[in-house]
């Protein structure tokens, strides 16, 4: 019975990681792409919340 429940732990930490890599790619892609194909600035200021909301003020019309 305690083999079933290493079983779905183990599954669980699997999924957890992978979507923990794959936030960390996409913050990486978002910092290349900003920084390469965008105006160039800082790489690290895409990730900023400042940034964010400016970026869904741009959008929204707000």
């Amino acid at each position: 019975m305690t083999h079933g429940w290493k079983y779905v732990l183990r599954q669980y930490l699997f999924i957890l990681l992978v979507l923990l890599l794959c936030l960390v790619f996409l913050a990486i892609g978002l910092m290349i792409g900003y920084s390469v194909i965008g105006d160039g600035g800082n790489p690290l200021s895409i990730l900023s919340p400042a940034k964010w909301v400016s970026l869904i003020n741009k959008f929204t019309g707000n």
